[in-house]
């Protein structure tokens, strides 16, 4: 399943209604959908919050606004499948967000990744702060947020953005190459990289080495698990090789 942001006019910011319709989309989505990748149209993946969208809310307002962006990237992290995202251009503020929401980013070398909140005199309302600084640390995002400081393709790979740098526009063929490689998973498996890994990085140790052995012995006792452990035994199966150096 290929969803796409469709504001290229206006670097693909979120409004309420693209929102609205990205949480549609995803909780909408078949059964059968083994994977799903998420880009964008035009130069850019995601410039973040349409300011001019932007109208005078009150502090409740606020706060529901937050929460349907929370409502939205939550189905994209803990929806029916694994997500994978194409960035290109602008990975911007609620754009950054909604990339970290997702389960594999793939960048192109014309990504660049900010979070100018501070300079707008605004916070992060889609997730940000909790989930950018799993993946880049809070020293490395106070400082993009409090500098203005701009990540280009390659440091945001190092920095941990991002998952896989391509040449300029092949990231969404990268994107979807892994996604069909995810979609060849044993579906539960799947499952559980997606709902119980994030939740056991979250609890002490003692309890998410519980939860741990309950999802393997639950994944192991699939039919799915069963035959692709006799086809491995039975040579079947390819093994884990070297990489090629390139």
């Amino acid at each position: 399943m290929h969803l796409s942001l469709a504001r290229p006019a206006k670097r693909n910011a979120l409004n309420d209604a693209l929102i609205a319709e990205l949480h549609m989309a995803l909780a909408g989505a078949p059964a059968d959908v083994r994977a799903i990748v998420v880009s964008g149209e035009g130069e850019h993946f995601c410039a973040g919050l349409d300011l001019s969208d932007l109208s005078e809310r009150s502090v409740a307002e606020g706060v529901l606004h937050s929460r349907s962006w929370h409502a939205a990237f939550d189905q994209l992290q803990f929806g029916r499948a694994p997500v994978v995202v194409a960035l290109q251009g602008a990975v911007v503020g609620g754009g950054f967000e909604l990339a970290a929401s997702a389960h594999i980013r793939v960048a192109d070398r014309t990504a660049f990744f900010a979070l100018p909140e501070g300079q707008r005199g605004i916070f992060v309302g889609g997730g940000g702060s909790a989930r950018i600084p799993r993946l880049i640390g809070v020293a490395r995002m106070s400082d993009m947020m409090l500098t203005g400081r701009v990540l280009g393709a390659e440091e945001a790979l190092a920095a941990g953005c991002c998952s896989y740098v391509t040449e300029p526009g092949a990231a969404l063929d990268k994107a979807i190459e892994l996604a069909r490689r995810i979609a060849a998973n044993a579906p539960l498996s799947n499952f559980a990289v997606m709902h119980a890994l994030p939740r056991i990085a979250d609890m002490a140790q003692g309890e998410g080495l519980f939860v741990e052995s309950l999802m393997a012995a639950i994944a192991q006792g699939d039919e799915a698990a069963k035959q692709r452990i006799r086809d491995f035994l039975d040579k079947r199966a390819a093994k884990v090789e070297r990489p090629q150096q390139s």
